[in-house]
């Protein structure tokens, strides 16, 4: 998990639990959907690294 995604993570989850406390269903939507970029900033981490070692395989070949 790279800092980038924890970080949006930790940060989205803190913006939605004060969203719920506070009743702000903005910040909380706004909490929510910065967990989803976290998560998909840690997919496109996985993809890369996939394709990097695919195409490193290839030039050891």
């Amino acid at each position: 998990m790279s800092f980038d995604e924890m970080k949006d993570k930790v940060v989205g989850k803190a913006k939605e639990t004060v969203g719920k406390v506070t009743g702000d269903s903005s910040k909380e939507a706004e909490g929510k959907s910065q967990q989803v970029a976290g998560g998909v900033k840690g997919k496109a981490e996985d993809a890369k690294d996939s394709v990097k070692g695919a195409v490193d395989g290839l030039k050891d070949s």
